[in-house]
C-alpha cells in the first residue's frame, strides 16, 4: 500500500535574536510563522467508528500542536541563553523562551519535530516538520 499523509497548516507569531550573527538578525526582530505538521499511517478500518477512514482526526492534530508548539511559542521572544539580558528578561517577562541552541529557523523545526514525535499516537507517525520564517524562506525536517 502507499504511504498516506495528512498535513496541517497553523500560524504563528514570535520574536528572535540571532546572538553573534553577522547581519541584522542579530537584533531582536519578529516573524510570522507558518507552520506546516505532517503525519503518515493508514485509515482507521474499524466499521462504525467515528474516526474510521481517517489517518487522525484533523482537529486532534490542531490540539496536539497547539498544546505543545503554538501555545508555548506564539508571541514569544526565542533568545539563546547566552544572549545578552536573557536571564533578566525572562525574570520580568512571562513569554521568553531561552533555549541552549540558536533560535534560527532551521534549530526551531529540529526543537518542534523533537516535541511532536513522541506526542504522536502510533501506529502514527510525525513524517514532516515545515517551518516558514519569512514568506520565501523556510526550514524542513522529515523523518
Amino acid at each position: 500500500m502507499a504511504q498516506l499523509f495528512i498535513t496541517r497548516e497553523f500560524r504563528f507569531e514570535g520574536a528572535h535574536a540571532l546572538t553573534g550573527y553577522d547581519g541584522k538578525c542579530r537584533h531582536i526582530h519578529g516573524h510570522s510563522y507558518k507552520l506546516l505538521v505532517t503525519i503518515t499511517g493508514e485509515p482507521s478500518e474499524i466499521p462504525g467508528h467515528p474516526k474510521s477512514g481517517m489517518i487522525m482526526d484533523f482537529n486532534d492534530l490542531k490540539n496536539i500542536v497547539h498544546q505543545y508548539v503554538i501555545d508555548p511559542l506564539d508571541h514569544s521572544l526565542m533568545l539563546r541563553e547566552e544572549a545578552p539580558l536573557s536571564r533578566e528578561l525572562k525574570e520580568q517577562y512571562d513569554n521568553i523562551k531561552v533555549f541552549d541552541f540558536q533560535p534560527t529557523c532551521e534549530q526551531l523545526t529540529l526543537y518542534i519535530a523533537h516535541i511532536l514525535e513522541p506526542v504522536i499516537s502510533p501506529p502514527n507517525r510525525l513524517h514532516r516538520v515545515c517551518l516558514y520564517e519569512t514568506p520565501t524562506s523556510f526550514a524542513e525536517w522529515i523523518r
